[in-house]
């Protein structure tokens, strides 16, 4: 019996990619249902989810305050009904057919988690600061937590229902990567990871993530390697 994917899409002033990504993860057709959750939008976000709310995949989720990625994706995680779950950003960074490398591997019923990797074999079109950054952190993830990542940040994490059933999540912006990966490495559960591609975009182009977000991700890998 196939296993049913909620897409969560945690959306913030998205207004130039928001329909164009929805429309791409329709067409790859493997979701029940898309999760946007707007954090809070100032543009014409919400302008363009009232034109998308008819669809019959979407729900969407409003937050009236920006609270952060993270915070975006818990309240997508709650209400999501699929069997699995995976975090799409809505920048168009990431290729939704790659859904059919991710999704596939849970047929085999011993998989928990599948994580789409940038860095699995050379990616020349990754930033030289965002990868430098990606791979200290995993580093440190590996050392942390006696992992074999490559790519630990990557948005593209794929899990089922009951990984997250009682994980409680207190991340609000983006070490949400961070937290959720030590979280699910200290359960043991099953992790691959697989190729995927990536077309990066900078700060010019609308990019949110900032070096002190990678001093907290940091700091997040080496507290929850000790509480809970």
């Amino acid at each position: 019996m196939p296993l049913d994917l909620s897409v969560i899409m945690p959306v913030y002033n998205e207004e130039d990619t928001l329909e164009e990504i929805v429309q791409r993860v329709r067409k790859v057709g493997l979701a029940s249902e898309i999760v946007i959750v707007d954090d809070g939008s100032r543009d014409r976000t919400r302008e363009i989810l009232s034109k998308l709310e008819d669809l019959p995949e979407v729900r969407i989720i409003l937050h009236e305050k920006n609270q952060g990625k993270g915070a975006a994706v818990v309240t997508g995680m709650r209400a999501a009904r699929g069997d699995l779950m995976i975090v799409q950003d809505a920048d168009l960074e990431y290729d939704p057919n790659d859904y059919h490398l991710l999704v596939p591997l849970f047929d085999s019923g011993d998989v928990d988690v599948v994580y789409g990797s940038r860095f699995a074999t050379k990616n020349s079109q990754a930033f030289l600061t965002q990868y430098v950054a990606n791979r200290f952190l995993t580093i440190m993830t590996n050392l942390l937590y006696g992992a074999k990542l490559t790519d630990m940040e990557t948005c593209y994490k794929v899990f089922k229902r009951e990984v997250v059933e009682g994980m409680t999540i207190h991340a609000r912006r983006f070490d949400f990567e961070p937290e959720f990966t030590a979280k699910i490495l200290k359960q043991k559960v099953r992790v691959k990871e697989v190729p995927i591609s990536f077309d990066p975009r900078g700060y010019s182009d609308g990019k949110k993530i900032n070096a002190w977000d990678g001093v907290v991700a940091l700091w997040t890998l080496i507290k929850y390697r000790f509480v809970n």
